[in-house]
């Protein structure tokens, strides 16, 4: 771990300040939205358009890359997001708060891809899987720190707003001051999502039902504190109640997939995250058993990501495991823009707690396509399964690649063992 961080101190020291800046504004536009007197259909537009955007660049980032270097692209990609962030309290309209968040969307999407090709660059055979560990904590603890300094100023002004372009600009200065070579950026072998489909229904399923459910959480959560009449204190707690839970739940969710049948405990997770949102809309009056049901939402949710990859992985070549996991990280894009449109519609047409209702009807829809698809053919056995790795629902097609070939490399460890056995 120590030399983890010695050797990627200041790349970890970027995301950080990235992910504060990121999350503050995220969280600041949800109640900066609701005084303005924006409806939440028309909320849920404008964060809808994040993940548009995030769906171009990751698709965009790598030939940018491969046509201008990791620098450039980096530094460029600063700037728009530095003046967008500056921009959204000065011209405080739907249709420029749509267009901002498609351009923040690109950008940030592209610079995951940047960090994330470094970081895997830097990392040996044998820190890989402590540098992806670091890098999910150091994400998660960005998100959290946002939340706090959320309630430190007035979302009606423009402070916060500076605070977060200062801390995304400030983030790029370890990055690119960084003295280590510049790192390759090699294409995979493709498949396409026919073929993805075919190999497993239900992750290209699940992974669509998910986008929704992620983009609901971190695009319209402040959304939903806003119109329930939370205070400032209220909403960060609330959301960070959804952050925590899913950094702690990844570790003993992995720990069992890895040692029963992954659909068995997707369905189960599912049920218990689905459970908890319907907890969640009937709660809202009781704010201490609403921060519950969140914890437990954000914690039986997110791990569904990395869950749904390493069960793909268990009829995957290993060839193959990168070209696929791209293939997950575009449905799940798509299925991140329909998540606040759906979420608005339902928070105008019920009130606040539609954005429960939204939640619970995904992870229960996932559970029953779980249950239906149990029936449908066999599970590998567990032997022949490969390892879980903690993934982001953010991460880019870089950072997933990053976590199979870990999975790769215990893989073929085990595999010369054995021989040596035999």
């Amino acid at each position: 771990m120590l030399q983890v961080l010695k050797s990627s101190w200041a790349l970890l020291l970027g995301i950080l300040l990235l992910m504060i800046g990121n999350g503050l504004q995220g969280t600041l536009l949800g109640v900066r939205g609701n005084l303005e007197g924006f409806s939440t259909v028309t909320m849920s537009i404008v964060m809808s358009a994040y993940f548009l955007g995030f769906l171009g660049g990751s698709r965009m980032a790598p030939l940018m890359i491969r046509r201008v270097g990791h620098v450039r692209v980096f530094a460029a990609l600063a700037s728009f997001i530095s003046a967008v962030l500056i921009l959204y309290p000065a011209i405080a309209h739907p249709v420029a708060w749509a267009l901002g968040r498609v351009v923040i969307g690109f950008c940030f999407s592209g610079v995951y891809v940047t960090a994330e090709s470094w970081l895997n660059h830097s990392a040996s055979n044998e820190t890989r899987g402590q540098a992806m560990s670091l890098y999910m904590i150091v994400q998660m603890a960005g998100v959290v720190t946002a939340q706090g300094l959320f309630v430190l100023g007035d979302p009606s002004g423009y402070i916060l707003f500076i605070i977060s372009s200062v801390l995304v600009s400030v983030s790029f200065a370890p990055i690119l001051l960084s003295i280590s070579p510049t790192p390759a950026f090699d294409t995979t072998k493709p498949m396409s999502l026919r073929e993805l489909y075919h190999l497993s229904p239900l992750s290209c399923v699940g992974m669509f039902m998910l986008g929704g459910v992620f983009s609901a959480q971190f695009g319209m959560a402040s959304v939903y504190g806003a119109l329930a009449g939370f205070t400032l204190g209220q909403i960060s707690m609330f959301i960070s109640a959804m952050t925590i839970g899913a950094l702690l739940w990844q570790f003993p969710i992995g720990w069992l997939s890895d040692r029963m049948d992954r659909r068995i405990l997707i369905i189960t997770i599912s049920v218990a995250g689905g459970v908890a949102a319907m907890l969640g809309y009937m709660l809202e009056s009781h704010f201490t058993l609403l921060l519950a049901a969140s914890f437990v939402v954000g914690g039986m949710a997110n791990p569904l990501y990395a869950l749904l990859i390493a069960y793909t992985n268990d009829f995957l070549e290993h060839d193959d495991m990168a070209a696929a996991a791209g293939g997950l990280v575009f449905i799940n894009g798509l299925g991140a823009i329909t998540g606040p449109l759906i979420t608005g519609w339902l928070m105008g047409l019920v009130g606040p707690g539609g954005f429960f209702v939204f939640l619970a009807g995904l992870l229960i829809g996932l559970a029953l396509y779980g249950a239906y698809r149990t029936t449908q053919r066999a599970a590998p056995a567990i032997e022949d399964t490969g390892s879980y790795s903690p993934v982001l629902p953010s991460a880019s097609p870089v950072v997933v690649e990053l976590a199979q070939e870990v999975f790769i490399d215990t893989a073929l460890e085990e595999e010369s063992n054995n021989s040596a056995q035999d």
